[in-house]
């Protein structure tokens, strides 16, 4: 898997775990499948960081988020 697409897909599944969490929290369910939304995204984000040559900074993020959204468009 390309780093740049584990960093965007690992920011994706990272945002959408929140609202998740907070939903399970609120009907005082355990939060699981949420967790492991969380944990899957930061999994890609550690992998992305270390596989990539030098590490990303964070004003890299948006030119790294539209190009693999324009490989995956174009």
């Amino acid at each position: 898997m390309d780093s740049d697409l584990a960093l965007i897909l690992g920011i994706i599944l990272g945002g959408l775990s929140i609202p998740a969490i907070l939903s399970n929290l609120s009907e005082n369910r355990p939060p699981r499948s949420s967790a492991f939304l969380l944990l899957s995204g930061a999994g890609l984000i550690v992998y992305a960081v270390l596989s990539h040559p030098g590490g990303y900074r964070i004003e890299q993020i948006p030119d790294v988020f539209f190009s693999v959204l324009g490989r995956f468009l174009g």
